[in-house]
């Protein structure tokens, strides 16, 4: 199920998780750019293990080299680039493999790091939106939330 531009905008203003379903990187942007909200698209199609997604994000996000690369610090950082944003961000994960036995123990901590997050932008006048998109293109069950 794919939301129109119209809901995909009022899904960003809220933030937090934004579909049952994927979103496509470009209708991601175009919706984001009107709202002058940073979209960080992360390609964890390679990352089988919580380190090689933690170093994704990093990348992707492009966090400070001391990143300390545990779910912490990735909460520190993402806390921190929400607060550089003029209004917020989201974060794609694309093509996460969270049933891969590497990974699979750790993508609901990756997921709760996320929630996280969101309540810390809003209590700072933020946005944060997260999409946790499954290797085969489907929404993460870890991700899904009714839409209100």
């Amino acid at each position: 199920m794919s939301l129109d531009a119209t809901s995909l905008r009022e899904c960003l203003k809220k933030g937090g998780t934004l579909y049952r379903t994927g979103v496509e990187p470009a209708e991601l942007r175009r919706a984001a750019d009107s709202l002058k909200i940073a979209v960080f698209d992360v390609d964890c199609t390679r990352a089988k293990s919580k380190s090689a997604v933690l170093r994704a994000i990093a990348n992707a996000v492009d966090f400070p080299e001391h990143f300390g690369g545990n779910l912490d610090a990735l909460y520190d950082c993402l806390t921190d680039t929400v607060l550089e944003q003029d209004v917020g961000m989201v974060l794609a994960l694309r093509g996460l493999h969270e049933d891969d036995p590497g990974l699979a123990e750790h993508a609901p901590a990756i997921a709760q790091v996320c929630e996280d997050t969101v309540e810390f932008a809003r209590e700072n006048g933020k946005v944060f939106a997260f999409i946790l998109e499954k290797a085969d293109g489907a929404a993460a069950p870890s991700a899904l939330h009714p839409l209100d």
